[in-house]
């Protein structure tokens, strides 16, 4: 497989990715950053894996059933015809809950013919790193490890569990079922149960579907990608996570390779706000309650990203005993860059209490703790918004005076006086607008660079940084400001590689990036929507989507030469600018149809 040609199932808390030809390569239980049970995509011979194997005159074909995360994979060879629909269950139950197990269901769905496949069902707990021995019971199989941990798994079928486990041929010959497991189930499963639970989970995502608008255009993607999001979230908490895997490698054979199994609260609060536009403010005020949560003192500074329980302490480590995507070592699980000194993240969440207050101040709570964090924001920010940092892309060397940051820190103080105005809290308003106003100064005066005609990546730099096109879209600058449109051509001469953006071309800790991140390419194609370059940004974004999987989605990174997804999948924050660039379209069509019926 030369793409990240997977699907991903999942119950908000946790997921699965699934080959296209219907191997599950990837999954941990019971939760999103709990320990492997399948890693096949990151050890092709140690992982572990769970496959449907059939004859190679079977042609196999994989789409999710239309506004739901049931993943369908077809197996046909003509006559012989059977479907896979691969799901975990997630419903609404009587008193409000939702039922989401820590389980994985394979229902077989009969077509015609005589239909034959193969089970190869090679489950290695704990990240492969001991070994997992596979028993058959009365009721199931089991599967345990009892190496550093002692760990299980069960696996409940309507098949011949000794053909199973032997990998000996099976005939189909009326819907069947694997249902696989964290723990032993009270009552044994059956293909009428299974079935039923399909139902209620494809009845739930329908139902949350439909409460996302209808827009003039993309209304596909924008869903597709909106369940995707919903996927990455963990419903204990109201955390987002940025994807579903570690270390899937930014470039082959590199050493980019991180866990992003986290919530970053850059990355969930762009996520929450997109959701909100589209309708789920649930998801807007779980996650709000999450940051609320991980705020007790009023002078506790907020991590760039925490575990998706909460934690504080993201230890990093390394697999050593794994070879790695493609051979790319080495995997990691954890990430140090929780210690790293971040000051963009207080901007981007005032941000997201300033949008929340706006779009629910009548029904959301917490308003008092809302207006003491937006307080320690704003004291903080006083305090340190001088100071240099790692910057959006966490650079682990020297920190500067990243631009991008400097810009935050001017959203953090305005969108704290807006909040302020919504509170009537006027006597505020005065101070702020004098440290507001003086950051916005230093920026003009220090991130304008002549020699390059734009803004640039540092104070003082030459390097152009695609996170500065994010100046317009936090509203720090017009977007026809002519410093703005000089610094989108700019970043348009220098960046751009056949329509796809590199971050930056300057060395970091690692040398030179060599791929694109996918969430700057639509970065830029939304940029030259604002500028007035719509035809041309329109061009791009049709040509980007083009570079998805064949199921739509995408990961971190897009290789130049190959066009290759690479890095951790799916992303939620290539997901979310996808469908902020897709609204800005949509939003444009609206409005020019409105004007072609006032003209008739």
């Amino acid at each position: 497989m030369d793409n990240l040609d997977y699907g991903i199932i999942g119950n908000c808390r946790s997921a699965a990715l699934i080959s296209k030809n219907g191997a599950i390569e990837w999954s941990c239980l019971p939760a999103f950053d709990s320990s492997s049970v399948f890693a096949k995509i990151l050890d092709k011979n140690k992982g572990g894996s769970f496959e449907i194997l059939t004859n190679s005159d079977y042609k196999i074909t994989q789409n999710y059933i239309s506004q739901t995360a049931i993943l369908v994979t077809t197996y046909t060879n003509g006559n012989d015809i059977f479907e896979v629909r691969d799901f975990m269950p997630r419903y609404k139950l009587e008193d409000g809950s939702y039922y989401s197990p820590p389980e994985i269901i394979r229902y077989l769905r009969y077509v015609s013919g005589k239909p034959t496949f193969k089970v190869l069902y090679n489950p290695k707990l704990e990240y492969a790193s001991s070994d997992t021995k596979t028993y058959i019971k009365k009721d199931f199989i089991t599967s345990l490890t009892h190496g550093e941990k002692f760990d299980t798994v069960f696996l409940y079928t309507s098949f011949n569990k000794e053909r199973v486990v032997s990998g000996n041929e099976i005939e189909l010959t009326e819907d069947g079922y694997f249902l696989f497991g964290y723990n032993e189930k009270i009552f044994s499963p059956s293909v009428k149960k299974v079935y039923l639970e399909q139902q209620r989970t494809k009845v739930y995502w329908l139902n949350w579907s439909g409460k996302i608008p209808k827009y003039h255009l993309y209304n596909t993607e924008i869903n597709r990608s909106s369940i995707t999001l919903k996927l990455l979230t963990y419903d204990k908490t109201g955390a987002v996570l940025a994807a579903a895997t570690t270390s899937l490698p930014e470039t082959i054979g590199e050493v980019r390779n991180w866990d992003y199994r986290f919530c970053w609260i850059r990355d969930a609060s762009m996520v929450i706000k997109v959701m909100s536009e589209l309708g789920h403010k649930n998801v807007a005020k779980r996650y709000l309650q999450f940051i609320i949560n991980l705020i007790p003192d009023k002078d506790e500074k907020l991590q760039i990203m925490y575990g998706i329980n909460g934690e504080k302490e993201l230890t990093e480590e390394t697999l050593e005993h794994l070879d790695g995507y493609k051979g790319s070592k080495p995997v990691r699980v954890g990430n140090a860059a929780y210690k790293q000194k971040q000051n963009d993240i207080y901007g981007i969440l005032m941000d997201v209490i300033y949008e929340q207050l706006v779009k629910f101040s009548t029904d959301l709570e917490n308003g008092e703790d809302l207006w003491g964090i937006t307080k320690g924001i704003v004291w903080i920010v006083d305090k340190h918004w001088k100071e240099a940092d790692k910057g959006i892309w966490e650079f682990r060397a020297e920190d500067r005076h990243f631009t991008f940051s400097k810009v935050l820190c001017w959203v953090a103080i305005d969108r704290a006086i807006k909040v302020a105005r919504i509170f009537n809290k006027s006597h505020k308003i005065e101070k702020w607008t004098r440290l507001e106003q003086a950051i916005k100064k230093d920026i003009l005066e220090n991130a304008w660079n002549d020699e390059v005609n734009a803004f640039t990546q540092s104070y003082g730099s030459t390097y152009l940084d695609a996170s500065v096109l994010l100046m317009e879209s936090y509203g720090f600058i017009h977007a026809k400001h002519p410093k703005f449109v000089a610094t989108v051509k700019a970043i348009e001469n220098n960046l751009c590689n056949d329509g796809l953006l590199y971050r930056y071309k300057n060395e970091d800790d690692f040398g030179l990036p060599s791929s694109s991140f996918t969430i700057c390419t639509f970065w830029f194609i939304n940029s030259l929507f604002k500028i007035g370059e719509e035809e041309k940004a329109r061009m791009y974004f049709d040509r980007l989507l083009g570079y998805s999987n064949h199921l739509g989605l995408f990961s971190e990174d897009v290789d130049f030469k190959t066009k290759r997804l690479l890095g951790n999948f799916p992303q939620a924050y290539s997901h979310l600018a996808l469908i902020e660039c897709a609204l800005n379209f949509s939003a444009k069509e609206s409005d020019e149809k409105v004007l072609e019926s006032m003209r008739e």
